[in-house]
């Protein structure tokens, strides 16, 4: 039998993989984890990610609508120069124990409150605003990114800008309404990435990353859709939902915890995931989120 060429054998195994990927879409399953005020069980999510079509990094200006393209769309997003994120006054009301249709109209009046607040951002921005799709559980299911990683109660899938949103025995048995509204409201900050342009730019430049560098944009990318989370937060402070004692006790969770799940460090060291969630939960707008233009050692 004839031999390949080492040098043709190489380049045919990378046309492969290029096709591969091209068919199925580059898909990246995290997973995270968030805790009770009772410490006890943790509720885990996980965000799956979807690489649009692959492209090469740009920085030019998308003349319509005054988005940017490129690096640009990350590090100078308009969002980011919208003030304070809208208060729509949310309040979702009581998510009793051992209801699945309270769960259900919890889960759905938060993703109201999400899309009211959020679109009101990107008017202010001068962006169009698409709503996510929402989809509830109760059992695992395969999306369009891929199969569902196990125990998460919350994925994000950008093929089909969707929410998808567990209902799991556990978080039934013992419903922590903070924490399932911060799940909720990263997930959500991923479609706001991903419907403002930041997410295009992510996939184009981790086409050109070596693992540091590809390490350090999905940390840019989690810690600015746990911001966004917190900021969102914010505008329910000092009600029953987010009393200081249950926010303070989840930020100091994240501190201790938050980088335990994550030996590969794509989601930050504990610290630095509490630095964002405090930062965004202080300033209260987008602009203080801005995760791509920090320093390395602020997203380590």
């Amino acid at each position: 039998m004839n031999s390949v060429p080492k040098g043709k054998l190489a380049a045919l195994v990378a046309a492969v993989l290029m096709l591969a990927l091209a068919a199925a879409g580059l898909v990246l399953v995290l997973a995270d984890a968030a805790t009770t005020s009772a410490g006890g069980r943790p509720a885990n999510e996980a965000q799956q990610l979807a690489s649009p079509p692959g492209g090469k990094a740009s920085t030019g200006r998308v003349a319509q609508g005054g988005a940017l393209s490129g690096r640009a769309a990350a590090t100078r997003n308009p969002l980011y120069r919208t003030g304070a994120l809208t208060d729509v006054g949310c309040a979702p009301g009581d998510l009793p124990a051992g209801s699945v249709v309270a769960y259900r109209r919890f889960l759905t009046r938060v993703t109201a409150c999400l899309n009211r607040a959020w679109a009101a951002q990107f008017r202010k921005a001068g962006l169009s605003f698409s709503k996510p799709r929402l989809r509830i559980i109760t059992s695992k299911v395969k999306t369009p990114c891929g199969v569902w990683n196990t125990g998460a109660d919350g994925v994000y899938c950008s093929s089909d800008r969707t929410m998808y949103l567990m209902i799991s025995k556990e978080q039934i048995r013992n419903p922590f309404p903070l924490g399932i509204t911060r799940l909720v409201a990263h997930e959500y900050g991923h479609h706001v990435q991903q419907i403002s342009g930041i997410w295009q730019y992510y996939w184009a430049a981790r086409a050109t990353a070596g693992k540091a560098g590809r390490l350090q944009l999905a940390r840019k990318s989690e810690l600015q859709a746990e911001c966004f989370s917190a900021v969102f937060m914010s505008t329910m402070r000092d009600s029953p939902l987010v009393a200081p004692a249950d926010w303070d006790y989840t930020v100091d969770w994240f501190r201790r915890n938050g980088a335990k799940g994550w030996p590969q460090n794509d989601h930050g060291k504990g610290p630095t995931q509490a630095a964002w969630m405090t930062r965004g939960f202080t300033r209260a707008t987008p602009g203080a989120c801005n995760t791509w233009a920090a320093t390395a050692r602020n997203v380590s």
